[in-house]
């Protein structure tokens, strides 16, 4: 009896012992294909308005003169303020992120308490906010105009609305995703991953689009 239990206990410690403790074949932590080819995406755009920049440049060395002549009939007091309304956009994007890696889509509690919005309610705020620099910078070219400034008046006419107009495009399309994404959070009966994932990826573009906008800011009405 002695041996037997022996014995299986033996049996016993030698299956336990043998157990395998890890796994045979260790999986890999692979990136988002999806956040991947976004930043390929924005590197190219990138490049895009580097040329824009270079184009700008170029043609201001040419004609400096006229440059400061044009440049002065900007007004950048009202293009700073039109600058901030766009940076602040960036932050009501960001809180909006956090609220989709939360899986929040929706608010909590009441409207004005910030604290338990979801991602709809700050996307729709960056929403405005971008609509707002939309329709600020259509007065600032309406007033150009009137001030004989337009896209074939000259130089800095056609590099003034080349940057600034193609940038203004881009915030466009950026506005127009904004609504696909809250659109998408009130259709989908489950807000998951695959919904945070959209929205954080809008939220590269948004901030590639704000980041070159500070740029062309520093460029065009602050060293004129």
């Amino acid at each position: 009896m002695g041996s037997e239990h022996f014995y299986r206990h033996n049996v016993y410690v030698t299956t336990a012992t043998h157990a395998p403790s890890t796994p045979a074949h260790p999986t890999l932590n692979r990136p988002n294909m999806v956040s991947v080819g976004t930043v390929v995406w924005l590197s190219s755009e990138l490049m895009f308005f580097a040329g824009l920049f270079a184009m700008y440049f170029t043609l201001r060395s040419t004609s400096a003169d006229m440059w400061s002549v044009e440049a002065a009939k900007l007004n950048v007091p009202f293009a700073l303020v039109n600058t901030i309304v766009l940076v602040s956009s960036s932050f009501s994007c960001q809180m909006g992120v956090f609220a989709a890696e939360r899986l929040q889509p929706r608010r909590t509690g009441g409207r004005f308490g910030f604290s338990r919005w979801g991602m709809t309610e700050w996307f729709t705020l960056t929403f405005i906010l971008g609509a707002i620099f939309v329709a600020g910078q259509s007065i600032e070219y309406t007033t150009l105009v009137s001030e004989h400034v337009s896209l074939s008046s000259d130089a800095y006419g056609s590099a003034f609305y080349l940057t600034t107009g193609f940038h203004g495009l881009h915030v466009i399309g950026g506005l127009i995703a904004f609504l696909f994404i809250i659109g998408r959070a009130f259709v989908a009966k489950r807000f998951g991953h695959f919904e945070a994932t959209s929205a954080i990826v809008v939220s590269y573009y948004w901030h590639f689009v704000d980041v070159v906008w500070i740029g062309l800011f520093l460029v065009i009405y602050v060293l004129k």
